[in-house]
């Protein structure tokens, strides 16, 4: 059982708090002041807490139900956390049991190692015992072999491996017991880009995640699933029935923001200011033979000039034909309004590429993008751990602030509201506070899943709870392995694909109450099936290409039924 640990939060940045809404779930007459505050960003005159219960008559998203709920969380791949979940409804889920042939990784020159060299600072050797040697590789000595190793063995849900509240999270983690650290057993991040990820995957081998990232051994590290609090609560009395989807793939390859780009838009933005003589003509990549774009990795020597940044390589007789090339914008940018963070900041795109929200608009049906910490950050005190590249539809003019549709993006207090008091709308996107959403480096793993859970909990006991179907999922894997080959060149998974993913494969879930059994959904989705889903539901056009493609998740409801 795992042990009981009170939650350390950051002290600067406004708390969503979960656990208050669910113990204030009174009448709105007999709601306290404090708990009026905390439903809505802190601000006890925010106005109106909740509107009347919607009618049970609006259009239907998917089989009978009328709301779909994303939650989208961070930066794990599918081995990494849901690897060893185990048989559901008498199937196998497709995990470590089954990962051996992709299991070993290898060195640029292909041979494999013997050991996973580390540089997490808790696990490294010291101070942990050396049990395996690579003098083959010229590696240090290391306490790891050339396999997948449990993380939860070494860094555990009380220990104080998280970064100080507002603090930068150090490159290598923070060192067991350091003056500041909080609970909750973080790792150090990992590097998660564009042309990284498909150095790593190598065509379907996936044994280049330890070359081609910037922690080596870390990204072959897996939790104990069934230590996590979403594992626990989806075994306990009482809790709705699920599918786990083992076939769901990241939309595109590399980071979060991109990937949230494909979430709501199904594409990669262009760059309108990256042309020749543009002030974004130097943001372009350039990449090796191998396409790889990134220098001072520990394990990886280009043997060319290279550039990591925020565009594709630029097109033209130099550029690798092997990857992508255009103005397209895969990495890291900011938004071209605020909120926004320092560093180039991405024109903001026109109509001309369309999103699910403008689709859902144009029809009259209700919609709502809820993000942790949105409300302090619209005022201009965002939180140290809100994330601008995690708000996707910031980067759009229609969204812009000032806009009829800025309405539609709103703090996640508000999304609690709408669950507890039955006003959710027919589609609705929840992103939660950094601290809260499972990223490696700045937040805990078991602190955010026990924030889904509560998420969770707040839908299934809401009054829409038997006409609301719940999908989380990750944006992308983080930088960290899994054995599944993704769809494209040279992959044994068939699928749709294209020169931007899609990427390693993520975990995925479907629950209600109204689902008939749990089971497991081996159909190959991406991020786009999202989009498919809404989209064919209630009769919208695509937004994109591969939406057009993919399938769409009413597999998952025939797996577990309806009632």
């Amino acid at each position: 059982m795992r042990a009981t640990r009170r939650r350390t939060l950051p002290r600067g940045a406004r708390r969503r708090t979960l656990r208050v809404a669910l113990t204030c779930a009174l009448p709105l007459a007999l709601t306290p002041p404090g708990c009026l505050a905390a439903a809505t960003g802190g601000r006890a005159d925010a106005g109106p807490v909740a509107e009347a219960p919607r009618a049970g008559g609006g259009p239907r998203v998917i089989g009978r139900y009328r709301h779909l709920v994303v939650i989208y969380e961070e930066n794990h791949s599918f081995d990494n956390l849901y690897g060893r979940w185990g048989p559901v409804g008498g199937d196998r889920v497709d995990g470590l049991g089954g990962a051996a042939t992709r299991a070993r990784q290898v060195a640029q020159d292909g041979t494999p190692y013997a050991c996973l060299p580390q540089n997490d600072v808790n696990l490294t050797s010291p101070p942990l015992p050396v049990t395996c040697r690579d003098a083959a590789h010229g590696l240090p000595a290391s306490h790891f072999a050339n396999r997948p190793f449990t993380i939860d063995d070494h860094l555990r849900p009380l220990d104080r491996t998280c970064p100080a509240p507002g603090a930068p999270a150090p490159a290598t983690g923070v060192r067991r017991g350091v003056t500041g650290a909080r609970p909750g057993g973080c790792t150090r991040d990992l590097v998660h880009r564009f042309y990284q990820e498909q150095y790593q995957i190598h065509g379907g081998r996936q044994d280049r995640y330890v070359t081609g990232g910037d922690a080596a051994g870390l990204t072959m590290g897996v939790y104990d699933t069934r230590r996590l609090p979403i594992w626990t609560y989806l075994h306990s009395a009482g809790a709705p029935k699920y599918v786990i989807a083992d076939r769901f793939f990241q939309g595109a390859f590399g980071g979060s923001f991109l990937n949230h780009q494909w979430l709501i838009a199904g594409r990669a933005p262009v760059d309108t200011s990256a042309g020749p003589g543009g002030p974004h003509e130097g943001l372009h990549s350039v990449v090796d033979a191998a396409g790889f774009p990134a220098a001072g990795y520990p394990l990886y020597r280009p043997a060319t000039p290279v550039k990591d940044a925020q565009l594709t390589q630029a097109c033209g007789p130099a550029a690798n034909p092997a990857v992508a090339c255009g103005d397209y914008a895969v990495n890291t940018i900011q938004p071209g309004a605020a909120p926004q963070g320092d560093g180039p900041r991405l024109p903001l795109i026109s109509a001309k590429h369309p999103t699910i929200g403008d689709r859902l608009t144009a029809k009259g049906i209700d919609w709502a993008w809820y993000s942790g910490g949105w409300a302090d950050a619209e005022a201009g005190r965002p939180g140290p751990l809100f994330q601008y590249h995690h708000q996707p539809f910031a980067y759009f003019a229609a969204y812009a602030p000032g806009t009829p549709g800025r309405a539609h993006l709103k703090d996640e207090t508000a999304f609690v509201t709408a669950a507890r008091k039955g006003t959710l709308p027919t589609v609705a996107f929840v992103k939660p506070y950094g601290a809260e959403n499972e990223h490696p480096g700045y937040a805990s793993e078991p602190d955010g899943s026990d924030h889904l859970v509560d998420l969770l909990r707040t839908v299934t006991s809401g009054p829409q709870a038997d006409d609301t179907l719940v999908v989380v999922t990750y944006d992308e894997f983080g930088g960290q392995w899994d054995h599944v080959p993704p769809p494209g060149a040279g992959s044994p998974t068939r699928g749709a694909h294209d020169a931007f993913g899609p990427g390693t494969r993520v975990p995925a879930l479907i629950l209600g109450t109204s689902l008939r059994r749990s089971g497991v959904d081996h159909t190959v989705y991406d991020t786009t099936s999202i989009l498919a889903t809404i989209e064919r539901g209630l009769g919208l056009a695509p937004v994109g290409d591969r939406d057009t493609k993919v399938p769409d998740l009413t597999g998952a409801l025939r797996v577990a039924g309806s009632r």
